[in-house]
């Protein structure tokens, strides 16, 4: 059975969503879009072209759309201090609910989603695409296969030249701590994924250059302690003079008790003890990665599988990486995680 959807944000990054991450499940019958929504009129041009859909199912205004049609579930591709709205107008309507990261801007507003999602008895989905791209899936298969031994630690780098106003998007320059926001939250994320393990404390310092056009913090340095023992430490940057390790071309490290295996712009090398020579390990193949995935994913939720692995509710260990770095940026010391997590969710500051 095709779940029918609705759309919600066909500009900027939701172009993709309707160029090239649903259609390829429309094809296979999984889903069915209805309508679409976005607030520019000409971003609706990308819903009609790549989606099907006539002028009359497209829509500037999200309550006239979820009035007029009958959905199962709808998307969120809009800036995230506008998804808590959107997912109200969802639930009200009885529909679930597929986002993109992060669930919400802030830690408590997260929280409230994650609380009012259970309340209605409704399935959200945070698409955290950069965990489930070809590269990172292949590096984690081998990471955490054993055939190396013990993983020690991580370091990932991811360095752009983003320094002039619009180059990362409009919204995102003038947006607080938007490296971590709309950056790390997915380095963050794939890193405390590949370590297995919550993340118990972080350090970190945030900081925006003279030369960064931005309104919030543009670079970043985090040091990760796991649960499980694992340590990690993070260089992101939006501002530098040159993208060494941009977007789809991070360098992840993974130290391990038997191997030193690294992902440098999406080609994985391997050096095993002792002898070290290098060998490249080839990509782990399969139809779909990343969002495409991952909305097929939604879908076996849907059908009655398990809950996919970026849950909203589970998703609140990644929003409360983000934040809890930003807070020790601001404060100069360690947060511990799970417990700023369980302040957030009992209602309280976590400052």
């Amino acid at each position: 059975m095709a779940y029918k959807m609705i759309q919600v944000g066909c500009g900027g990054f939701g172009s993709a969503w309707c160029a090239t991450f649903l259609p390829p499940n429309i094809r296979e019958g999984l889903i069915h879009p209805v309508a679409a929504v976005d607030i520019n009129p000409d971003a609706l041009k990308n819903a009609h072209e790549h989606l099907g859909l006539p002028p009359e199912r497209c829509y500037t205004d999200l309550q006239a759309a979820l009035d007029a049609h009958e959905a199962d579930f709808c998307t969120i591709v809009v800036p995230p201090a506008h998804h808590e709205a959107v997912v109200d107008a969802a639930l009200a309507h009885g529909l679930h609910i597929l986002s993109e990261k992060p669930i919400a801007d802030t830690l408590e507003a997260s929280c409230r989603i994650a609380d009012k999602v259970k309340a209605a008895g409704k399935k959200m989905g945070v698409t955290m695409s950069h965990r489930f791209r070809q590269d990172i899936t292949t590096l984690r298969h081998h990471v955490q296969s054993g055939k190396y031994g013990a993983l020690d630690y991580l370091v990932c780098r991811f360095t752009c030249e983003c320094r002039r106003f619009g180059s990362w998007g409009k919204f995102r320059h003038e947006i607080p701590d938007t490296l971590m926001v709309e950056g790390s939250v997915h380095h963050l994320d794939l890193i405390a994924d590949m370590a297995g393990g919550q993340c118990d404390t972080i350090y970190a310092q945030t900081w925006n250059p003279t030369w960064g056009e931005f309104a919030g913090d543009s670079q970043g340095l985090v040091i990760m302690h796991m649960g499980n023992g694992t340590r990690a430490t993070y260089e992101g940057a939006k501002t530098n003079a040159a993208g060494l390790n941009c977007w789809g071309q991070e360098y992840i490290r993974a130290e391990c008790e038997k191997a030193t295996l690294i992902l440098d712009s999406q080609r994985i090398t391997c050096r095993e003890w002792p002898n070290q020579e290098p060998r490249e390990i080839e990509h782990l193949q399969q139809p779909k990665w990343a969002n495409t995935w991952l909305i097929e994913k939604f879908v076996r939720w849907l059908d009655g599988e398990g809950p996919m692995e970026t849950n909203v509710w589970d998703n609140l260990q990644s929003v409360a990486l983000v934040f809890s770095a930003i807070e020790s940026s601001r404060t100069g010391q360690p947060v511990k995680v799970q417990e700023f997590l369980r302040q957030a969710q009992c209602g309280g500051s976590p400052a």
